[in-house]
């Protein structure tokens, strides 16, 4: 599966996933945990991105790699690590709730990812 997604940034700094087929909790869609933080390297400062994510690779992506499930009674998803970006160590981790099953039917190992101009 490979999709481009819209992200935004508000006024008070929260980034937000745009997913309109979402019919659960609005808040699930709230980037949080170090995914905002995530977010915050990639746009360079703007308050609107698209990135292109897939669990297939994709030439010349960057990689988030499974650390670990997390419980659902915390929020469900999986702990995810980005160890470079653009070719800089950053050694980030971040949370990527729920949502993330119900976008690619599963958690996957690796997500591979592009900012999308």
């Amino acid at each position: 599966m490979k999709r481009t997604f819209l992200f935004n940034k508000n006024e008070k700094g929260e980034w937000w996933l745009e997913l309109p087929e979402w019919k659960g909790d609005p808040e699930d869609l709230q980037m949080v945990e170090g995914a905002d933080q995530w977010l915050d390297m990639l746009s360079q400062k703007h308050d609107q991105l698209r990135v292109v994510m897939s669990d297939e690779k994709i030439e010349g992506a960057e990689i988030l790699t499974l650390l670990r499930v997390r419980e659902e009674n915390l929020g469900g998803g999986g702990i995810y690590y980005l160890e470079t970006y653009q070719k800089q160590k950053v050694g980030m981790k971040l949370w990527l709730c729920e949502v993330t099953s119900f976008i690619f039917d599963y958690l996957p190992q690796r997500i591979y990812f592009k900012i999308k101009n």
